[in-house]
C-alpha cells in the first residue's frame, strides 16, 4: 500500500484582499503521478509555490512525508524537484555546464558531480547534446534539461508548473512519457499543475481546482465515472423555457450553463431523436459526448471551465 506522501489541509492564502486559495486540501500518495488541473486563476500557481516552499500559507497544514512544512521548510527543501513555468536555464551555457551548476548548489562536486550528471544525461538521452548551448535547443529538449536539472539530488518529490506550456504537440507528449518513466521505473513523485484537461487525464490521480478549492479528486476513471452517463449538450434561443419543458416531458433536470443546457443520460445516442421530436422548434443544436473531465468541472462548478472568475493564481 502505498504511503501518503504530502498533504495539505484547509490551505488558505490571499493577496492584499484577493483570495487565491480557500480551503484547499488534497493528498498525494507515494510514487504517483498526481495532476492539479484548474483554470487560469483558480489556484494552481499559488499551491504549486506553497507546495515548493516558496511561500507560507496563511492559514492550514502542510506535510511531507511526515515533516512539517509549514514550520520547518528548510527541511523539506533538499528532497524537493521544482520545474518552474518560466525557464531557468542559463541560454549561454551548454547542457552539461546547467546541469554542473545545478549540482554544486547542491553540494555535489568533483567525480560524484560528474558521474551524476552522465547518468541523468544518459537517462533522458541528452548525452548527444551536452555540448550544445541551450539556446540552440528546441522548446521540448530545453524542458527536458529543465526536468534533468531539476533531478540531480535524488529528490522524494518532483514539482512542476504547466511544465509543456508553449510545446508542440510531439514535445508535450515526449515529456510526459519522461515523467512517466520517472514515476514507473524509479518510483519519483511527480506532482504537476496544468490548465489542459487531456493532461489531467493522464496522471493516476487528478485534483480539480476552482476559484481556490478542491472540487473534486480521484483517478480520470472515478472522475469521469460521477458524471453518470452520456452528455447531451443544447443550444437554444430559450434555454429557460426549453429546460422546464424537458423537465415536464421527460422529467429529467437539464442543467443551465453559459446560455447551454447539458443532460447526463445513460444511452444518450436513443434518447436523443425523442428530445429532437418533443421540441424540434426550440432545439438549434445538439451534440453527444462520453463524460470527460471538463464535464465533471461543469457538473461542480456550474460554469464551463474557461468561465472561471480570473483571480490571482
Amino acid at each position: 500500500m502505498k504511503q501518503r506522501w504530502i498533504e495539505l489541509k484547509q490551505i488558505r492564502f490571499s493577496y492584499g484582499e484577493k483570495t487565491a486559495l480557500d480551503g484547499l486540501s488534497l493528498e498525494v500518495n507515494e510514487g504517483e503521478l498526481f495532476c492539479i488541473v484548474g483554470p487560469n486563476g483558480g489556484g494552481k500557481s499559488t499551491t504549486f509555490k506553497i507546495l515548493s516552499t516558496l511561500i507560507q500559507p496563511h492559514a492550514g497544514s502542510l506535510s511531507f512525508w511526515g515533516e512539517d512544512g509549514v514550520r520547518f521548510p528548510q527541511r523539506i527543501r533538499p528532497h524537493l524537484g521544482v520545474v518552474f513555468q518560466s525557464p531557468a536555464l542559463d541560454k549561454k551555457l551548454t547542457v552539461e555546464e546547467n546541469l554542473f551548476y545545478q549540482g554544486k548548489l547542491y553540494g555535489l562536486t568533483g567525480k560524484k558531480l560528474k558521474e551524476k550528471t552522465a547518468q541523468i544525461l544518459a537517462r533522458f538521452e541528452l548525452s548527444d547534446r551536452k555540448q550544445d548551448k541551450v539556446e540552440t535547443l528546441s522548446g521540448g529538449l530545453k524542458r527536458r534539461v529543465e526536468i534533468t536539472k531539476s533531478l540531480l539530488q535524488n529528490p522524494k518529490l518532483l514539482i512542476l508548473d504547466e511544465p509543456t506550456t508553449g510545446l508542440d504537440p510531439i514535445a508535450r507528449r515526449e515529456v510526459w512519457d519522461h515523467l512517466k518513466m520517472l514515476r514507473k521505473e524509479e518510483g519519483v513523485t511527480v506532482v504537476f499543475t496544468t490548465h489542459l484537461m487531456d493532461e489531467a487525464e493522464s496522471a493516476d490521480r487528478t485534483a480539480l481546482l476552482d476559484r481556490g478549492r478542491v472540487v473534486v479528486s480521484g483517478t480520470p476513471s472515478e472522475l469521469k465515472s460521477l458524471v453518470g452517463g452520456d452528455v447531451i449538450a443544447l443550444k437554444t434561443n430559450h434555454p429557460i423555457e426549453l429546460k422546464n419543458g424537458i423537465h415536464e416531458k421527460f422529467q429529467l433536470e437539464a442543467k443551465l450553463v453559459d446560455q447551454e443546457l447539458r443532460i447526463q443520460q445513460t444511452e444518450g445516442a436513443k434518447f436523443i431523436p425523442a428530445l429532437v421530436e418533443a421540441f424540434p422548434h426550440q432545439i438549434q443544436s445538439v451534440t453527444l459526448g462520453k463524460p470527460t473531465l471538463e464535464d465533471l468541472f461543469v457538473l461542480k462548478t456550474g460554469h464551463h471551465f474557461w468561465k472561471s472568475e480570473t483571480r490571482p493564481a
